[in-house]
């Protein structure tokens, strides 16, 4: 219900502010199950993309935003679930399985599921590799995956930690379903994993088509990993005495 009513006094102000766009929102089923698979870059493509579409996009979130116990965190997380994002535990195992069945429920509904099959926001503007539950939830449901490429967020967000600048101005481009019974059908007596990378990759191709992003064979969290190895390294006083 929150989601309804805030829904548009939200978008009021976000394109009064920064004038976001998107196009092909006919690839959109009107009804049905669907499967909304974007590029992540920046915090801002949570509001920017649901906040264009028509229908109704439901997200799995960190459990984290969830757990505080703290009035603030708790009226936060009730406000999360009210705008239709499901807290989720990404720490793997049954947690991977929780995941899993949270967005075949938001499927069963016959509703919209937002998914980031990066797993995480990239953290260099490139597009990682997919990780291939996007693809589970379509060959369990048959659900069409819809690919989504986010435009100039990553440059309007950098150097800013939480609202992105108004130029570039945001871009939301949509494109062709991909159906998941024609890749397997492409693809005749592979087994599951098989068939799981080919429609991961299959969306990840398109994202990048729309995107123009260079592509990583490396996840996302891999590359933040690294990054943060790195940094720490670098802030490192007896690090910096041995490069001397």
């Amino acid at each position: 219900m929150l989601y309804e009513i805030a829904k548009p006094f939200v978008m009021a102000v976000v394109r009064a502010v920064w004038r976001p766009t998107l196009s092909g929102h006919e690839h959109i089923p009107e009804q049905g199950p669907v499967i909304l698979a974007s590029n992540h870059l920046t915090y801002a493509d949570t509001v920017f993309l649901p906040g264009q579409v028509r229908r109704s996009v439901h997200f799995l979130g960190k459990s984290d935003i969830f757990s505080g116990r703290s009035p603030i965190a708790r009226l936060l997380g009730a406000m999360m679930r009210g705008l239709h994002v499901m807290p989720v535990d990404r720490s793997g195992g049954g947690a991977a399985r929780s995941a899993i069945e949270a967005g075949l429920e938001v499927l069963g509904r016959g509703d919209v599921l937002g998914i980031y099959p990066e797993g995480t926001r990239s953290p260099d503007g490139r597009l990682h590799r997919g990780k291939t539950g996007v693809a589970r939830f379509a060959l369990a449901t048959g659900a069409p995956i819809v690919p989504v490429a986010m435009v100039g967020a990553f440059e309007a967000q950098r150097g800013r930690r939480y609202l992105p600048r108004r130029h570039p101005r945001i871009h939301a481009e949509v494109g062709t379903p991909v159906h998941v019974q024609e890749v397997v059908a492409r693809h005749p007596g592979a087994d599951q994993a098989v068939l799981l990378r080919a429609v991961t990759d299959e969306v990840m191709d398109r994202i990048a088509e729309m995107s123009g992003q260079e592509r990583v064979d490396e996840y996302a969290s891999d590359v933040k990993r690294r990054l943060r190895a790195e940094q720490e390294r670098s802030a490192d006083p007896r690090s910096r005495r041995r490069r001397r």
